[in-house]
C-alpha cells in the first residue's frame, strides 16, 4: 500500500513517519554508513522542517518498509545546498514544473516480492508513485542526487537518470546528480517493466495540501 503524505496531513501519519525517519536510519547510517544526522534512532536532517511531501511504502504486515522525500526546486534543495559541486558549473534546477526527489530508501524482508530485472515489487510502486504524483501537479521532470548502485536500479526499472553533472565521489559512495523524465510513457515504462497492472496512488490515499 502507498501513502502520499502533504504537509496539511502531518497530524493524521505521526506514527508512520516517525517509522520512516527509523527506516531511514537503519538504512542510511547502519546500512550505507552515510554520514548523516541522526537523533536517537531516527535520522533527521534540516530539509525535512521545510514541510516536504513523504511517498510511503507499508509491506502486507503493515510496516513502513519504503519512503521518498519530494520538494520543489524553487525553494531550498539538497542539490542546490548541500551538493552543487555535483552540478559541474550548471544552472541549478529552479523551475514550478521540477520538484526534487531524496531520501529514497528501501528495507524489504528477502522475500519480498520481485519484478522485472530482479527488482522487488516495492521498488517499481515506489517509482511508480512518484511519476503518478509528478503528473498529478503538472511536473515535466524530478530532479535527485543519487549514487551509482540506484542509477543502475533507475536503468533496470526502464526510469533512466538524465545526468547533469559527471560522477564524484562523496564520502564513501559515487555520486550524481540528474533529472528523471515525468510522463505517461514513463509510467507505462515503470508499470511495464514492475508488472504493475494500474495507478498506485488511489484517491483515498492521495493527501493533497488544504
Amino acid at each position: 500500500m502507498m501513502l502520499l503524505i502533504t504537509p496539511s496531513y502531518y497530524g493524521e501519519f505521526v506514527d508512520e513517519l516517525a517509522e520512516m525517519h527509523r527506516l531511514r536510519y537503519r538504512v542510511f547510517k547502519q546500512r550505507l554508513d552515510w554520514d548523516v544526522q541522526v537523533s536517537g534512532d531516527m535520522e533527521v536532517d534540516e530539509f525535512d522542517v521545510l514541510r516536504p511531501v513523504h511517498l510511503l511504502h507499508r509491506s502486507t504486515h503493515g510496516r513502513i518498509q519504503g519512503c521518498v522525500r519530494l520538494l520543489p526546486s524553487n525553494g531550498p534543495t539538497m542539490i542546490r545546498d548541500t551538493f552543487p559541486i555535483l552540478l559541474d558549473g550548471q544552472a541549478v534546477p529552479r523551475s514550478d514544473h521540477v520538484w526534487e526527489s531524496s531520501r529514497f530508501a528501501l528495507d524489504v524482508s528477502p522475500d519480498a516480492p520481485k519484478a522485472g530485472g530482479g527488482l522487488a515489487s516495492a521498488t517499481y510502486e515506489l517509482f511508480a508513485g512518484m511519476v503518478e504524483f509528478g503528473l498529478s501537479i503538472n511536473l515535466a521532470e524530478i530532479v535527485t542526487v543519487t549514487d551509482a548502485r540506484m542509477e543502475r536500479i533507475l536503468r533496470r526499472a526502464g526510469w533512466p537518470l538524465r545526468p547533469i553533472g559527471k560522477p564524484r565521489p562523496l564520502g564513501n559512495t559515487l555520486a550524481l546528480a540528474g533529472y528523471l523524465e515525468v510522463s505517461t510513457d514513463a509510467l507505462e515504462r515503470i508499470r511495464k517493466s514492475g508488472q504493475i497492472p494500474g495507478p498506485v496512488l488511489w484517491a483515498p490515499v492521495i493527501r493533497t495540501a488544504a
